[in-house]
């Protein structure tokens, strides 16, 4: 688990005990299950079935990927409401090049992260040093990358590369989850290449926030920049990496997105910078800075997709029932979250 890290004595400090990032992760991990179990309990053969939960993996994989870019940027004090047009920008020059260039899937996958890249240097210098709100960097970000989706192409269409349509079809069976349908036959469970790739970006961040110098940079500047600063921690190139994570991480997700629809669309991945917003707060990472963990925002995805497909199994299809039940388990967090940073601030004094 992610470690707490606070400013002791003119030292970076890691403190003993539960952390309220490790408390926040319980919590999350706790909702997850009690809701997931309430669902295979009351809600029939829906969510009982392996793959129910496996086809949340497949559907959430972009999805889990950009909110762990968002996590980081949060972590740090930031935000990042880019991540969502960046990611139809990614799905559209990725079908274009396939589709109209003549280009491979391994130059898509190179075109993809390029564009993650660039955004994330221009955002990231502009915030860390000219040191310009996130949020207004982020929005012309967000309006940029709109504009830029339709110049590139403004009708929807599907890939017809052969070798991406190979690529796209490929499914990583699961030995031993599978099950048996109406008609008597053996179903084996997969997943798809995505889920793959978004679980190893949630090892990899974990990895660093937890034993990574950069990663004890980042709560550092997040729970007092003024502190970091002080100790010799570089915090607009703390800042600055930051925001070129947070955009690589959505190059990625995007190229990830494009592999699960298989198509470009100016529409792609609306209102996913919401969701990976509502993830990282659900899974624990306050807005504040300093606290937050990648694997509560795994946990996050899960239970945002997961409340959404219950609100669907009791009939409730109308889009504004499922924002409802959203913004209710959002706010639920927002106060867990006013709870924990109450306890910090008692135990100060």
């Amino acid at each position: 688990m992610a470690p707490e890290i606070s400013v002791k004595n003119g030292k970076l400090s890691r403190r003993v005990g539960i952390s309220d990032t490790n408390l926040l992760l319980t919590i999350t991990i706790v909702v997850f299950f009690v809701m997931y179990a309430c669902a295979v309990i009351f809600l029939g053969s829906g969510f009982q079935k392996p793959q129910a939960f496996f086809n949340i993996l497949n559907d959430n994989a972009a999805l889990i990927i950009l909110s762990c870019g968002m996590s980081i940027v949060m972590i740090t004090g930031g935000i990042d409401i880019s991540v969502g047009t960046l990611t139809a920008l990614v799905c559209m020059s990725c079908a274009v090049h396939l589709d109209y260039n003549g280009g491979s899937v391994i130059t898509a996958m190179l075109l993809a992260l390029g564009i993650g890249v660039a955004f994330g240097l221009v955002q990231g210098y502009l915030v860390a040093y000219l040191e310009i709100q996130p949020f207004i960097v982020s929005l012309a970000g967000m309006f940029f990358a709109k504009g830029m989706t339709t110049i590139v192409n403004a009708t929807q269409f599907n890939v017809e590369h052969e070798a991406f349509k190979a690529l796209k079809a490929t499914r990583i069976y699961v030995p031993g989850m599978g099950s048996v349908n109406k008609l008597g036959k053996y179903v084996p469970a997969y997943v798809e290449p995505g889920v793959v790739v978004a679980l190893l970006v949630v090892i990899a961040l974990f990895i660093l926030l937890r034993w990574g110098k950069l990663g004890r940079n980042f709560y550092a500047v997040g729970g007092n920049m003024h502190s970091a600063n002080v100790l010799g921690i570089n915090v607009r190139r703390t800042k600055f990496l930051a925001h070129l994570l947070c955009s690589t991480l959505a190059g990625i997700g995007g190229f990830v997105y494009f592999l699960h629809v298989g198509s470009g669309s100016p529409s792609h991945a609306s209102g996913a910078e919401m969701n990976a917003i509502a993830s990282s707060i659900i899974g624990g990472t306050m807005l504040s800075g300093g606290v937050g963990n990648v694997v509560g925002t795994f946990f996050g995805v899960l239970s945002l997709s997961t409340i959404k497909n219950i609100v669907s199994s009791l009939g409730l299809d109308e889009a504004w029932w499922t924002n409802i039940t959203v913004a209710a388990m959002i706010c639920l967090f927002l106060v867990v979250q006013s709870l924990v940073l109450l306890r910090k601030n008692q135990s100060k004094q």
